[in-house]
């Protein structure tokens, strides 16, 4: 009669300084797009890439900027997608960075599939009624698709009504107060105010859509 023997285990050493919690299964924690420190490098590398389209489109006299966003042209519907990675100038991808990749952290913290369906309804939408009703020119750079974040995320706590989205809401609108003056009519024949408007109305949509109020429940009524 044979006798079974359980299979030998490896054990793996905890090093010095080592988190004493972590599995013993030798392998590193998958990359999470979501968690605090993932969301930041996912933004901080698609600014990046704006850094990069900005450097060949310097470098190429600006010819870039042929494929931004012309109202009402034909030959400029394609701006609605490829506008956004476009820029005046260094300049302006500058003053874009900060709001784009906190505005757009802050989203990203909700979940990946929540980021990218905002961000493609903040685009089309807010860009087709840009090329729809905006003066005649030509329409470059990601404000618009960061006062749709920014709608989005104060829309999202107004339907919802969680208080952890409220917070948020609050923050966001605290520390970027300064965009709202982005969605008042200017003079400025250099600023698309209207890109603003119909990106933060878009995601003011998108959180509409993505996050109905719940119907109030009816009490029912006390007899005396």
């Amino acid at each position: 009669m044979s006798t079974s023997h359980p299979a030998p285990r490896r054990r793996l050493l905890k090093l010095p300084g080592s988190d004493p919690t972590a599995p013993d299964n030798g392998l590193e924690p998958p990359f999470d797009p979501t968690s605090w420190t993932g969301a930041l490098t996912i933004m901080a590398g698609l600014a990046g890439l704006l850094y990069v389209v900005e450097a060949f489109d310097a470098a190429g006299g600006h010819r870039l900027d042929r494929f931004g966003l012309r109202p009402r042209m034909v030959d400029g519907l394609e701006g609605i997608v490829t506008a956004p990675f476009l820029h005046a100038g260094w300049w302006h991808l500058i003053s874009n960075t900060g709001p784009f990749v906190l505005l757009g952290w802050v989203l990203l913290l909700s979940g990946l599939r929540t980021f990218l369906t905002v961000t493609a309804l903040v685009a089309l939408i807010g860009g087709a009624a840009t090329w729809a009703l905006a003066p005649a020119g030509l329409i470059v750079g990601v404000s618009g698709v960061i006062f749709g974040w920014l709608g989005y995320l104060i829309a999202r706590a107004f339907f919802a009504r969680r208080v952890l989205w409220i917070v948020a809401a609050v923050l966001v609108a605290f520390f970027f107060s300064g965009l709202f003056a982005g969605l008042l009519p200017t003079l400025n024949s250099n600023v698309s105010w209207q890109g603003h408007v119909f990106g933060f109305a878009a995601g003011v949509f998108a959180g509409w859509l993505l996050h109905p109020r719940a119907p109030r429940r009816v009490r029912p009524a006390s007899v005396s």
